[in-house]
């Protein structure tokens, strides 16, 4: 699964497909400056000072591993769909960073070799979210970190989608030490528009 946007899809889209126009989303191409400087200021508070290792897990297109290599980090996307990593690697070409096809929740990567794990709109499509990320904080270095960017979709209409913040808090709490909670809704500059959905990213630390 790949990074959703505006209006979160039922899982089973096909992500290869929708690679052709994924960077039209404000949010995903990160095209207008004012969104790409609005994500690259939070980058900035999210990831380390210091040139560090970044698993983007559902990394799309890469626009998101690209702010973060512009930040000196090395980067490491994974994708389940191929068109997408094939734009990824294009778009950081001759950048610090590798891309590879791979399942977010079981990424073929080896434990404890991240200093950052960071996850834009996946963890809401999984079935078994304390699972996942209790394999995705297997993955990180002691001292590391999880970014995790997620949402409720449709708040107010009969069947919204996405995972709240505080479910996600409480299946943090046996893995981390400090969990913070950062609201997103309030920053349209995040996503080119107003919102009303529950936007948020959870910064967890051992």
């Amino acid at each position: 699964m790949t990074n959703e946007s505006d209006h979160a899809t039922a899982p089973g889209i096909d992500w290869d497909a929708e690679a052709v126009a994924f960077d039209d989303e404000p949010d995903h191409g990160l095209r207008d400056p004012e969104v790409r400087a609005a994500w690259d200021a939070r980058l900035g508070t999210w990831l380390p000072d210091r040139p560090s290792d970044v698993l983007d897990l559902g990394c799309g297109t890469g626009s998101l591993s690209l702010l973060a290599s512009e930040r000196g980090h090395h980067v490491t996307g994974v994708d389940l769909s191929p068109a997408m990593v094939e734009r990824a690697r294009a778009k950081l070409a001759g950048r610090d960073a590798v891309f590879l096809v791979g399942d977010a929740a079981a990424p073929p990567v080896g434990e404890q070799r991240y200093d950052v794990v960071l996850v834009r709109h996946v963890l809401w499509t999984l079935p078994d979210p304390a699972r996942v990320l209790r394999h995705w904080w297997s993955l990180l270095r002691p001292g590391g970190r999880l970014v995790l960017v997620e949402g409720v979709w449709g708040m107010g209409t009969v069947s919204p989608v996405g995972i709240a913040a505080d479910r996600v808090t409480a299946l943090l709490e046996s893995l981390a030490g400090h969990v913070r909670v950062e609201p997103l809704s309030d920053d349209p500059l995040l996503w080119g528009r107003e919102v009303e959905d529950e936007r948020y990213a959870v910064l967890a630390t051992g």
